[in-house]
């Protein structure tokens, strides 16, 4: 095995490394992103649960604020 067998060998043992690597990255790029959707997701959801809760008190108010005043 002469010097170039062994530089090519190790060149396309480094471009394998980046093979994975490349597809590692997007994985996690992809988790990360699902995860941050998933975020945003539940924080939408509390906002409508805040204000779906806002609206009822303010209901209920509305209803106190009749009574005591018929």
């Amino acid at each position: 095995m002469g010097m170039k067998d062994q530089f090519q060998d190790k060149a396309e043992q480094l471009a394998d490394q980046a093979k994975k690597r490349s597809g590692q990255g997007r994985d996690r790029r992809d988790e990360a992103s699902e995860r941050s959707s998933q975020t945003q997701d539940s924080m939408r959801e509390r906002g409508s649960q805040s204000e779906d809760s806002e609206r009822r008190r303010q209901e209920a108010q509305d209803r106190f604020d009749q009574d005591y005043d018929a």
